[in-house]
C-alpha cells in the first residue's frame, strides 16, 4: 500500500490560492495559442493574429460551460439540483471530461462557421496539445486524490484520503494511456486527410476511457458508468466517420511498405 500526501496547492498569497488544476488550464490555454499562432504563421490555418485570442476565448468558455454543464447532469444531478448555484463554484472541482470535449466541439464549430475557417484542419492543430493537457489534468487527479480506483490488492494500489481500502490508481493510468495516444496521433501529423487526427483522438480516448473505467469507482448504470455509456458514443461516432471518410488513410496506417 502506497500513500501520496501533496498539496493540491501550489502556492497561496494572502488568502489566494494557486492549485495544480487551475495551472493545467493555463499551460492548455498558452500552449494552445502557441499552437494556433505557429499555424497561422505557417499558413497552415487562414487565421488573423487577433482571430487566435478570439478563436481561444470562444473555446475556453466552451470548455468550461460543457465540462460544468454535463458534471452535474450526468455525475452529480441531484446535488445540484438541490444546490443550482453551485453550478458556479467552479474552484470546488467537477469538470466533466465528455462535457469540455462537446463544449469546445460547439464552440470552436461556431467560431468556424462564423469566420469561415477550415474546422477539420483546426480540429487538428489542436489534437496534439489538448491530449497533452488532458494528460497532465489526470496527474493533477491523482495529485488531489480524487477519480479513485476500485479497491485492489495489487503492489503497487494507493491509499487515498476519504477513501476505504488501498485503490487502483487510475489517473496515472490514464494518464499514461494519453501520453500514449499523444505520439500515436503525432506519427498521423501531415500524412493524412484533413480530420483525421482529431476522429482518431475521439476514438482511442472513447477506447481508453470505456475499459478503465471498469476499475473506477463510480455509479453503475445498466452495468456501466456515465463516462462509459458516453465513450461508447464517441467509439460508434469516431468508427463510423473513419470507415466511411477515412479508408484510404487507415490503409496507410496499417501498411508496412515503405513510401517511394
Amino acid at each position: 500500500m502506497i500513500s501520496i500526501n501533496i498539496d493540491p496547492v501550489l502556492f497561496s498569497f494572502f488568502g489566494f490560492e494557486i492549485r495544480y488544476y487551475g495551472l493545467v488550464y493555463v499551460l492548455g490555454f498558452l500552449l494552445g495559442l502557441y499552437i494556433l499562432n505557429k499555424a497561422r504563421k505557417e499558413k497552415i490555418l487562414n487565421l488573423e493574429k487577433d482571430q487566435i485570442y478570439d478563436l481561444m476565448f470562444y473555446l475556453m468558455i466552451g470548455v468550461i460551460i460543457g465540462a460544468r454543464l454535463f458534471h452535474a447532469i450526468f455525475w452529480d444531478f441531484s446535488y445540484f439540483l438541490k444546490e443550482p448555484w453551485k453550478l458556479f463554484y467552479l474552484w470546488q472541482g467537477g469538470m466533466s471530461f465528455h462535457g469540455g470535449l462537446f463544449g469546445i466541439l460547439v464552440a470552436g464549430y461556431i467560431y468556424c462557421k462564423k469566420k469561415n475557417i477550415n474546422v477539420k484542419k483546426l480540429a487538428d492543430v489542436l489534437t496534439l496539445p489538448a491530449v497533452l493537457a488532458l494528460a497532465l489534468g489526470r496527474i493533477v487527479n491523482f495529485i488531489n486524490q480524487e477519480i479513485v480506483g476500485t479497491v485492489t490488492d495489487v503492489s503497487w494500489c494507493f491509499k487515498f484520503k476519504n477513501y476505504e481500502g488501498c485503490r487502483h490508481p487510475v489517473q496515472l493510468y490514464a494518464a499514461f494511456g494519453r501520453f500514449l495516444a499523444f505520439f500515436i496521433l503525432l506519427k498521423f501529423w501531415n500524412k493524412h486527410k484533413e480530420g483525421f487526427i482529431f476522429w482518431n483522438f475521439i476514438l482511442l480516448f472513447g477506447i481508453g476511457r470505456f475499459f478503465l473505467d471498469f476499475i473506477r469507482e463510480d455509479l453503475r448504470y445498466l452495468f456501466l458508468n456515465a463516462g462509459q455509456w458516453l465513450s461508447l458514443v464517441m467509439i460508434i461516432i469516431s468508427s463510423y466517420i473513419l470507415f466511411r471518410f477515412y479508408r484510404e488513410d487507415i490503409k496507410k496506417v496499417f501498411s508496412f511498405k515503405k513510401e517511394k
